[in-house]
Formats: C-alpha cells, sequence, structure tokens
C-alpha cells in the first residue's frame, strides 16, 4: 500500500458505504489514492433492540473510530447526527462537506394511492385515525405525539430497504425517515411528503456528513480540509455548541433548524419531554464567524426555560 493512500473506515450499512464511497471520489479527485475499510459495529449486528437499549447515540461510531485511532484506518466517515457532540480523543472533526436536506419525510407504503398536495397544510392529514407509523427516534416520536396523539408510533431497524419492505408488507402505515438518506439510496421518489418545521425540527446534523481523522495526523488533515463548506460547517458548530452545552445525546427529544443568511446565522431549537407534556422553543442570530457563541446563547435560553429537567430525564 502506498504512504500516499488514504484509509477510510465505514460501516458496511448501504447508507455508511455510499457515504464513504462518496468521500472517497472527492478525495480522489483532488489527487488521493484512497482505500475504504469495513467495520462491523454492535449497531448494525443487532437489529432487534431499540438503540437506546444498547448505547444510544455513538454506537455506529465508536467502534469505526476505534479503528482510526489504531491506526488501521485514516479517516472515519459518520453521519453527523450519529456523533456525540465532542470527538473521541486522539481525534478531530477535520471536514464537513456540503450538508444534504436536513428534513424528515413522511413515506406511504407503495401501494397508498393518495395525493400529498391535496393536505400540503397539514402533512400528517394523509394518515388514518390511529396510523402505525415507524421511527425509532424519541425526537420524531415526541413531535409527532404532539401534533397528533392517536398516532401508534413503533421502533422501527434495519436499512433503508429492509425498513420499506416492512412498510410495503403491512407491517407499518407509514415511516419517518431522513430525506437525505432516501436521496442518497436513489428512493426520492418514495418521498410521500417533507416534514419541517414547526411540525419536524430535524436532528442536530442531520444531513451532514463527519469527517475525523487523528488530531495528530496533519496530512489528512489537510486533505479533508479542502472538503469542507463553510456554511454547512458554521450550521454544524452552532448545532453542536447547543448540544453538548445542554448535555442532550439521543434520548432528547432535541430538534434544530439553523439557516445561513448572507453573513448572518440564525438558530432555532425545539426541545421536548418524552411524553409531548412540556416543549421549549429558543432562536438567536449572530455572526458566521460566531457559530459556538451562537449555539451556546440558544443554549442558555433553553436551559433559562428549565431543559435540564428534560435532558436528565431522557437517558
Amino acid at each position: 500500500m502506498s504512504p500516499s493512500t488514504i484509509r477510510i473506515a465505514t460501516r458496511s450499512s448501504q447508507l455508511a458505504l455510499w457515504q464513504a464511497h462518496h468521500i472517497a471520489d472527492c478525495l480522489r479527485v483532488a489527487g488521493h489514492n484512497v482505500d475504504i475499510i469495513h467495520v462491523s459495529t454492535s449497531g448494525d449486528r443487532d437489529q432487534q433492540g431499540a438503540l437506546r437499549s444498547f448505547g444510544g447515540m455513538g454506537v455506529f461510531t465508536r467502534e469505526v473510530q476505534r479503528v482510526v485511532l489504531d491506526g488501521d484506518a485514516d479517516v472515519a466517515v459518520h453521519s453527523l447526527k450519529d456523533l456525540p457532540g465532542e470527538s473521541a480523543d486522539g481525534l478531530c472533526l477535520a471536514a464537513v462537506p456540503e450538508r444534504a436536506s436536513r428534513f424528515d419525510a413522511l413515506v406511504m407504503p407503495s401501494s397508498w394511492s393518495g395525493h400529498a398536495a391535496m393536505v400540503a397544510g397539514d402533512p400528517l392529514a394523509i394518515l388514518p385515525p390511529g396510523a402505525r407509523v415507524g421511527t425509532g427516534s424519541p425526537r420524531r416520536q415526541t413531535q409527532l405525539a404532539v401534533a397528533r396523539p392517536d398516532l401508534q408510533l413503533a421502533e422501527i431497524r434495519g436499512n433503508v430497504d429492509t425498513r420499506l419492505r416492512k412498510l410495503d408488507d403491512g407491517e407499518y402505515d407509514a415511516l419517518v425517515l431522513a430525506e437525505a438518506g432516501l436521496s442518497r439510496l436513489e428512493h426520492a421518489d418514495r418521498i410521500t411528503c417533507r416534514l419541517a418545521p414547526p411540525l419536524m425540527y430535524g436532528a442536530v446534523g442531520q444531513g451532514a456528513l463527519g469527517l475525523e481523522c487523528r488530531t495528530d495526523d496533519e496530512s489528512t488533515r489537510r486533505a479533508l480540509g479542502e472538503l469542507t463548506d463553510s456554511p454547512s460547517m458554521a450550521c454544524i458548530t452552532a448545532e453542536r455548541a447547543l448540544m453538548i452545552d445542554l448535555q442532550a445525546g439521543c434520548h432528547a427529544p432535541l430538534g434544530v433548524q439553523t439557516l445561513v443568511l448572507g453573513d448572518t446565522l440564525v438558530l432555532e431549537a425545539v426541545l421536548l419531554s418524552l411524553d409531548g407534556s412540556r416543549r421549549l422553543l429558543a432562536s438567536s442570530s449572530d455572526l458566521v464567524g460566531n457559530a459556538t457563541a451562537l449555539g451556546r446563547e440558544v443554549a442558555r435560553n433553553l436551559l433559562d426555560q428549565g431543559a435540564e429537567s428534560l435532558t436528565m430525564t431522557s437517558d
């Protein structure tokens, strides 16, 4: 193997492989040699239990990070929404490429013959009373429960194709999936309608990729830095600063919307109790270069409203 080859560690799921090969292609265009290293994680091996039952946030990233830390790979490619707020010791978030859609999508069975345009003002109106909706995310479940208390919200695991098959086989009446993932796997045609704020706020980092490498690996840091999209990095920096200050992990129903408007960065965040009985909302804006300060300001606003009690009871 040539010393100049950059080795990318990735999970072997469909989406993780798409992401790894996408970054590999970008690096090759920039003149680098790239190899892909496959890593099996506990989150991939256990397709039955709820994620929160065996590790929650970090369950899809820790073992990939370990391969990089051990020197068996140089780069870890993550879905940023799966990455804890702070990198593991010895690693750094070296790049965030241009972000894809940060919204969720409602997906109906392939046999569904309705028309989303008829209910554009209320996407959930297409769901019949008591509909079974598959999603394992507390953030999604809580926001859906607030909007439609009648829905039966059920855990669902497996890759995107597996989930779509379960939907079409009648195990669920609808799914909520990330729009970015569906589009990346060429399933955009399955999107019935987008779920956007204020109905549904996306996860911290949703739609973005995070590229980690060893902190002391200067050559890889430089190579990855060329892939960074500055507006996307600013949004991610604000969102992750918010998450860190709230000490909010994957069990906390925290949703965000971040926008870059010229030189201004706008961050809006919602935090709910797991039963949906409390809903805190905060927003602010600052210069793009003050992304960390903006995230911390919005976190303080939520903490002043009592956010600590919600993040504590969500773990």
